[in-house]
């Protein structure tokens, strides 16, 4: 069990997370129960079950989950596994018209995750049987919130709601937290070969722009940025510097309605605990779901949301190419810097570093957060 004590202590004195949380197998199961099962994880995109119908179905860390549009329109997440033998229910997206049907038995189950047929239960000829309860036998739904397009799961269902937990980004994006357009041109996914919480460490702070983006650091610069954070919650960046990307005749996609000054000039950049990484401008936003899929091994889901319907036509193709190319090349820029701490962190000697205490702050507040969560889930075995 690794000793987490020095990683809670206030920035000037505190250790970052061991090795032992980057490479070994038995810590990231204990994390995928405690941080990530525990706690309001992003698992994919509502833009990917835009229509009433549509089925989505997500393995995260092992768990099989399908995401479904219902009849009113909501997004609600089920374990995607029929109550009958276990069976997956749905193995790709698609859109399916009544009912999702276990391909095994073809027992039947509505939008709404109630067993609605069971054919030949009772024998041949017989749907039915006493004691076979549909109205006990529903899929087991899974807690689901939608922020920004972003589907959460809290899987243990311990956690409170996802209002209560995040109420303060809620409030602070409130003027983002709109109807967001989207086209297929402006996803993209990267996978790296590093531990999932590097990624989150690495896009908490600004200190490496200078160096590892020296084309933002032209235009923002890194005296340009602020720390935002908020202890146990979120941590990240804002930059008083942003200008809108330009199409050749000078065209910029439309601004979100309503917006403070400040955002005429500002960006912001925070980790929201545990694994999503979102991007807010005055023009368009981005959400990278970070999906862990082993110790050394992370797959990042990125989708660009644009503030009106305007932005998703075809005479702005071209600068939404621009913008995916833009964000794309900077992030794949950081691929280099998660892989070598990563391989870092087989280093038996390295204690978890010493934080810079100006620069580090909210990189210190993830690992902070992420000691307590599983601190919490020893505390219960």
């Amino acid at each position: 069990m690794s000793n987490l004590s020095s990683v809670i202590e206030p920035l000037n004195t505190a250790k970052g997370l061991p090795n032992e949380h980057y490479i070994d197998d038995k810590i990231f199961q204990e994390e995928k129960e405690s941080v990530l099962f525990s706690n309001w994880s992003a698992i994919g995109f509502a833009k990917d079950t835009p229509k009433v119908g549509d089925v989505n179905p997500i393995t995260f860390l092992g768990m099989p989950l399908l995401v479904v549009r219902d009849n009113d329109k909501k997004v609600r997440v089920y374990q995607n596994t029929c109550r009958h033998r276990g069976m997956v229910l749905i193995s790709e997206r698609r859109n399916i018209r009544g009912t999702i049907r276990c391909p095994y038995h073809s027992w039947c189950y509505g939008l709404d995750g109630q067993l609605r047929s069971t054919p030949h239960v009772g024998g041949p000829g017989q749907n039915t049987h006493p004691d076979i309860k549909r109205n006990e036998l529903g899929l087991v739904e899974i807690r689901s919130h939608v922020f920004m397009d972003v589907v959460f799961v809290n899987i243990s269902n311990n956690a409170a709601s996802f209002e209560e937990v995040h109420s303060d980004i809620i409030n602070q994006w409130q003027e983002f937290d709109k109807p967001l357009y989207h086209n297929e041109d402006s996803s993209f996914e990267l996978t790296v070969k590093s531990n999932w919480k590097l990624a989150v460490e690495n896009y908490c702070e600004s200190y490496h722009l200078p160096w590892v983006h020296p084309g933002l650091n032209l235009v923002s610069r890194l005296e340009d940025h602020y720390h935002i954070e908020n202890t146990l919650k979120y941590s990240g960046q804002g930059s008083y510097v942003y200008s809108q990307l330009k199409g050749k005749d000078n065209e910029v996609f439309p601004d979100f309605d309503g917006l403070k000054k400040k955002w005429n000039t500002a960006s912001e950049y925070i980790s929201l605990y545990p694994n999503v990484l979102f991007g807010v401008h005055r023009d368009h936003t981005y959400a990278i779901i970070l999906e862990p899929i082993s110790t050394n091994k992370t797959r990042e889901h990125v989708a660009i949301y644009y503030a009106s319907a305007e932005a998703t036509k075809a005479r702005f193709k071209d600068l939404r190419i621009k913008n995916k190319f833009f964000w794309e090349d900077v992030f794949k820029e950081d691929i280099f810097v998660v892989e070598g701490m990563q391989e870092g962190r087989n280093g038996k000697f390295f204690d978890g570093g010493k934080f810079s205490p100006a620069m580090d702050g909210p990189t210190h507040l993830f690992h902070e957060w992420v000691a307590t969560q599983i601190n919490l889930g020893r505390k219960e075995l």
